[in-house]
Formats: C-alpha cells, structure tokens, sequence
C-alpha cells in the first residue's frame, strides 16, 4: 500500500501543479481525519508525510504505572524502553505507524480527494485574488443567463474561469464565443461548492484607467496623474490629467504622436468618445475644461448648494449641455459640482476664452486633420 500511495502522492503533484509541501500537508491531514472518522478519538495522534510519500504516525501517550487506555497510556517499563530517563506523568510522542495501515483505504481516498479539492482551490484563489484592480486578457466561452463566462489561461491549471455579468457589459457592444477582450477584474470571491468565481468587467471606470497606464508612459512612471474620470460605457468618458513635471504637456502625453496612444485606447472601448481634460486646483477652472469641447465664457460659482453656473457662447449651449445632456451630466460628475449651463446675459461684456484642446476623440482627430488640408 505504501509504493501505491507514494505514487498517488506523485501523480497528485503532477496533476494538480500544486507545491509538494502543500500536497504532503494536505495528504497528513486528511489521513488524519479519515482515522477520526473511522475510530473516533486520535486528538493525541498527529501524521507527518515526508518529502518521499513517506508516512509517519505518532500518538501522544502519557507514562502510567498501570495502563488502562492503551491509545493514550503507555506503561513505565515501555516508556523506559524507548527513553531510559522516561518518568512518571511524561507525555512521550510513541512511534504508532501501524495506525496507517488500520485506516479503510476507500475512507482515506474519499478524504484525501476532497481534501486535495479543498487545497487545490485555496492554492488558486492565493494565485489569482492579487488580479484584482487588474486587466487581464480573457477569452469568451459560453453566454449564460447571468452573463458571459470567460476563460483565463493560468500556468499548469487548465482554466481559470470568471464572469462578466450582464451589468457589466458595454451597451452595443457585440461579444461572440470565442472573443479575446481585455477586461477589468474588479473582484475575486471564494463561493461555497465553487472553485472561485472572478468577476470581470467592461464598464468600471477603473478599466480606462489600467488602459492609459498601460499605453501612456508619463502615467505609469508617475509624471502625469490621472485626477477623476467619469463614464457612460459604449458613449463617452471624460478623464482629468495633471502633469506633476514642470514643463510637461499632460493632454499631449495622453493624445501620443498623431494620436497614437489614444487610438489605441479608443479602439479598445469600440469607439468610445474620450474627452481629455486639463484638471486644475482652481475649480471654477476645472469645471470650465470639464464642459469640453465648449469653451465657457464665465464660471460662477455658489456654494450654497454646490452649483456650477457656466455661461457659454449661445451657439454652443446644445453643444455644452450634450445629447440627452449627457456634456453637463459627464462634467458634473467628473467635478463633484452641479453644472448649470446658461447662455450670456444680454447686454453684458465677456472675455474670449483662449484655445486649449481638453478634448480627443479618433473621430475629432481625423475630422481636425481633414480640415486642415483643406
């Protein structure tokens, strides 16, 4: 039984790519419970399996001058046998290997199968919880009622599976089996007679974050910041950058050479209009950039009830407050103000503003560049 078992142990490592270590443990323990199970009792007992498959049992016994329960007493004269200075009251760790052959083979390979399960899902779940906050590339597999199940390759594990709810789908965004996509993990959980579920998105704002840093330099290494950014997934998105390097063109760091490192970001949202805004520690000005592509006259601000008041030029005020409002309601959010779009006062005198682009979209670029040729 012992060549078999060691083999087993051997073919479980193969299998399962889990650490040697965590097998052996998990193995002694399970062996452990599948004495329990059988004989009761064994609180005393503990089960080692070496580096080898080999299996060692002890009990601790304690030295009585008569023995009356031979699983937890040893006799004197015995324990002196194995201790010479062993004494009366002594607990002494007594070699019980015999213990291992007395376990019922089918309860012991019930056990160690679930117990192997059980160290199998917790070594994945240590693999795979730092994805969190992460963007992973996944592969589409079947579409269920509660969204898409998707499949991540993860060294010796033949699937990682996680799921894209229906919620967290782009509205207009066509998926098929299959499909490669780079999604967001934004959580891992251990479920109850699961593996684990992962749970992985398309819409969290967190997911133009990852983007940027992946494709624009100055973010990652810290010199451009990303202040806010706020989402209408499948439409539009309004990110606010800040170049903490003097001299540094925070917009133009995003946009990359003839629009490059945005084109690829926009590609990757299918499309999805980007406004690139310049933030600014004084608000009144950040909520100005905010209202991209319209540039505003004058921003009041009233405290009483946090409130933007922005005028802009009358021409452009369906421009400022966008489709459906959708301009003044992604700028609201980005700012943390209600923003209260209002055309000129008549009569009174405002200042031009100047020209800055805060907006980028593949479109605007391609429609700048047609213009310009012209």
């Amino acid at each position: 039984m012992r060549s078999e078992f060691q083999a087993a142990i051997a073919q479980l490592i193969a299998e399962k790519g889990l650490p040697r270590e965590v097998v052996m443990e998990t193995v002694a323990n399970a062996l452990l419970a599948a004495y329990r199970k059988s004989f009761g009792g064994g609180e005393n007992v503990r089960i080692e399996v070496d580096k080898n498959g080999e299996v060692h049992v002890w009990a601790s016994k304690r030295v009585v001058a008569q023995v009356n329960d031979s699983n937890e007493e040893i006799s004197l004269a015995e324990a002196q046998r194995l201790v010479p200075n062993a004494a009366l009251g002594q607990l002494l760790d007594v070699d019980s290997s015999f213990i291992f052959s007395r376990i019922p083979t089918q309860t012991a390979k019930q056990v160690i199968l679930q117990r192997i399960r059980e160290a199998e899902h917790e070594h994945l779940y240590e693999q795979v919880k730092g994805w969190v906050g992460e963007i992973r590339l996944g592969t589409l597999i079947r579409e269920e009622q509660r969204g898409w199940v998707v499949d991540f390759d993860l060294d010796k594990v033949d699937k990682v599976e996680g799921l894209m709810p229906i919620s967290e789908t782009i509205p207009g965004e066509h998926y098929r089996m299959k499909q490669r996509l780079r999604l967001y993990i934004y959580d891992v959980r251990r479920i109850q007679g699961r593996m684990l579920q992962i749970l992985v998105s398309r819409t969290h704002r967190d997911l133009v974050r990852r983007l940027f840093e992946n494709e624009v330099p100055e973010i990652y290494d810290g010199s451009v910041e990303i202040k806010a950014i706020t989402r209408e997934p499948g439409s539009r998105a309004k990110v606010a950058v800040y170049a903490r390097q003097e001299g540094l063109d925070p917009i133009g760091s995003c946009v990359g050479v003839r629009g490059q490192r945005i084109s690829n970001i926009v590609r990757e949202l299918n499309d999805e209009k980007i406004d690139i805004i310049q933030w600014s520690p004084d608000t009144a000005s950040f909520v100005a950039n905010a209202l991209s592509p319209v540039k505003p006259l004058k921003v009041e601000l009233r405290d009483s009830d946090h409130t933007a008041i922005v005028t802009v030029p009358e021409r452009q005020l369906s421009l400022a407050i966008g489709k459906d409002g959708q301009n003044a309601r992604l700028a609201a959010k980005l700012t943390g103000w209600r923003v209260d779009v209002v055309k000129p006062v008549e009569g009174e005198i405002y200042e031009e503003p100047e020209e800055q682009i805060t907006s980028v979209s593949r479109h605007e670029r391609s429609g700048r560049r047609s213009r310009g040729n012209r």
